[in-house]
């Protein structure tokens, strides 16, 4: 083989070989640092992963609410009509969180089948709900057409 042709074809082989392994490190990366959504019934129904961060998010049960006297432990249920979960949470609660309505909770599921959140988000006015709440709800059919992720604003805040 030509040194010329060699020279070039190991260049070659040494760039590819570089962004494979910068590809690879950042894919591993975001892979530890993924929160894949799940509904109430997928985490009674076992398909969420236990000790890994997972977002999970319904509409709180009316009534589940309960406050500890002494500390900032909150618990209370989310459902989307079909199956409900328990979710634990120490801390204090966003200002717009209240039974009856949309939220999505960060944490970890136990063996329990609780989640123990360590942040919790609710809606930000009377008409958003998260668009992965919206959708679970809307496809367990117990969401009005005219609050579906398509009508709702798709804003942050």
């Amino acid at each position: 083989m030509n040194p010329l042709r060699k020279k070039r074809l190991l260049i070659i082989v040494a760039i590819l070989a570089g962004v494979g392994i910068a590809v690879s490190l950042a894919l591993s990366a975001l892979k530890e640092n993924i929160n894949l959504f799940y509904t109430p019934t997928q985490i009674a129904g076992g398909e969420a992963p236990r000790d890994t961060r997972i977002r999970a998010g319904g509409m709180v049960v009316q009534g589940s609410l309960q406050r500890s006297p002494d500390s900032l432990d909150v618990t209370f249920a989310v459902t989307d009509f079909n199956k409900s979960v328990p979710i634990t949470y120490r801390g204090i609660l966003p200002d717009l969180f209240r039974e009856g309505q949309g939220i999505v909770a960060l944490g970890k599921l136990n063996a329990d089948g609780v989640v123990v959140a360590d942040e919790v988000l609710a809606k930000h006015d009377e008409k958003y709900m998260p668009p992965e709440v919206a959708k679970a709800l809307n496809d367990s059919g117990q969401l009005a057409p005219a609050t579906t992720p398509a009508a709702l604003p798709d804003k942050q805040g």
